[in-house]
């Protein structure tokens, strides 16, 4: 029961594996057997081929260090979440701006090399834009 459980611990991790981009799978050090089977994997359609060509997946990666692979997939996730929130703090950061004038100050004070000229013209635009809605 072990071995199954790490078995089916290296095919979850070939399912995350199969979802990073192929820029960074060609930069992961890899046997070529598994990047090929992988590739197959994303151009397979039928969900029985899908099945199979994972437990292939899984099968490869018993034989390799899945190491670099929870490596790439951790980093992946932790870019995910750092983009998102840095997409909510300039949602916050905007609708802040465009709802008052104090907020511009504390902005300027956080970043003093703003150019407040068109930081200035860029929230008139969307107060306007608000306004019209």
């Amino acid at each position: 029961t072990q071995l199954k459980k790490a078995s089916h611990e290296l095919q979850d991790l070939g399912e995350a594996v199969v979802a990073l981009p192929d820029d960074r799978l060609a930069g992961l050090p890899i046997d070529e057997s598994l990047l090929h089977a992988i590739r197959e994997y994303k151009t397979t359609r039928s969900h029985e081929g899908r099945r199979r060509q994972m437990q292939y997946i899984g099968k490869l990666m018993r034989r390799a260090d899945p190491e670099p692979l929870r490596e790439a997939v951790a980093a992946m996730q932790l870019g995910r979440a750092k983009d998102s929130l840095a997409l909510h703090e300039a949602e916050r950061w905007r609708a802040e701006l465009v709802a008052s004038d104090d907020a511009l100050t504390r902005w300027t004070a956080k970043h003093p090399d703003s150019d407040l000229q068109q930081l200035r013209s860029l929230i008139r635009a969307a107060r306007k834009d608000a306004a019209v809605v």
